[in-house]
């Protein structure tokens, strides 16, 4: 589907408050609070001017006290790509815990990977009542985020799909490193033929997990070798496929490096389809450590993303937007940790 830029180029604009109010009609902000909790003590005439007033300056009467005092309503969007997968639940249940214990809640907007979809969600909340929003794998490009940031509405990104301008705060994992940790794992069983399943090609997580992968064989004396590194769309059905190609060779890999758990569980049924066995003749390595990491058999051994840590980071950073408070670290890369579990041995030596 063709892209379309949409600019946010409408004039920015506050939103009013209860100093507002109090301005135009002439009056404290007191009665301006009186009137808009219902309070019987006020004059009907100022009663009436102040309730112009608001709806003038399309002032919504519904919100909280904190609301009245700062413009602000307690709700922060946050755009996700599906709601049932684990990988974004757990990035969901950590935005929404940190912004509970504020006294905020989210309003969920899912966008099933469709650009189009998302931007108009964007457009809604930027013209609802949300304060802000975290946008969870946006399929913005880098120019639409400028222009949303243009606009003067706060947000953080959160997994970036792909790089994020200057200036736009954003939350992911370390990458790079945690593939480094898999592969020196992979180097301390022995392995010195590790092959890599990718993710989707453009993607920022897969070209930092490969410029991990091949930075971890460089350190070690090892060449890397494109012929072992397939392509893969971070399915199942994908990691099989790619498995099959890297299993063909003449001289296939004694490991595999797959670059989501998904992958790497196409690996293991791709080995077993061939009558191999993990780990003793193709160990598996995976990243994320999502729940069927730990349930599949052998038990997947992993690298650890902080998905939860990352929604609580992504609500601090927007808090401190809200605040008007300085953000020193714009881009914020949260530590990984490899997860040592069956599907890893030393190689077995051939005859």
């Amino acid at each position: 589907m063709e892209k379309v830029s949409v600019s946010f180029s409408m004039p920015i604009r506050h939103r009013p408050t209860i100093r507002d109010i109090a301005r135009d009609a002439g009056v404290s902000i007191a009665t301006v609070s009186r009137v808009l909790n219902g309070r019987p003590d006020v004059s009907p005439g100022t009663r009436d001017v102040v309730l112009r007033v608001a709806r003038d300056l399309q002032f919504s009467t519904n919100r909280s006290a904190r609301g009245l005092q700062t413009g602000r309503t307690g709700l922060v969007a946050m755009t996700i790509p599906i709601v049932h997968s684990a990988h974004f639940a757990f990035i969901l249940s950590g935005a929404s815990e940190a912004l509970h214990e504020q006294d905020m809640r989210i309003v969920l907007c899912p966008t099933r990977h469709e650009h189009d979809r998302e931007v108009n969600l964007l457009e809604r909340v930027v013209h609802g009542t949300t304060d802000g929003a975290i946008l969870v794998l946006p399929e913005e490009s880098g120019d639409e985020l400028r222009a949303l940031q243009a606009f003067g509405y706060p947000f953080v990104v959160v997994d970036p799909r792909a790089e994020t301008p200057e200036g736009v705060p954003a939350v992911t994992a370390a990458n790079t490193a945690g593939a480094v940790q898999a592969v020196d794992h992979l180097l301390g069983l022995g392995h010195t033929r590790i092959g890599a399943i990718t993710g989707l090609e453009g993607w920022t997580a897969t070209e930092d997990r490969r410029t991990g992968y091949r930075a971890a064989l460089g350190a070690a004396g090892i060449r890397p070798d494109p012929a072992l590194e397939v392509a893969g769309d971070w399915l199942i059905d994908g990691g099989v496929g790619a498995a099959e190609q890297l299993l063909e060779r003449d001289d296939p890999p004694t490991a595999i490096f797959a670059f989501n758990d998904n992958l790497a569980v196409g690996a293991l049924q791709a080995v077993r389809a061939r009558g191999l066995r993990v780990p003793d003749d193709v160990s598996v390595v995976g990243f994320d450590d999502a729940e069927l990491a730990a349930v599949v058999t052998p038990g997947l051994t992993t690298v650890r993303q902080p998905l939860a840590e990352m929604g609580r980071m992504a609500v601090s950073l927007l808090t401190r937007l809200l605040e008007g408070q300085r953000v020193d670290a714009v881009k914020v890369e949260l530590a990984t940790k490899l997860l040592v579990r069956g599907s890893t041995a030393p190689p077995r030596v051939r005859a």
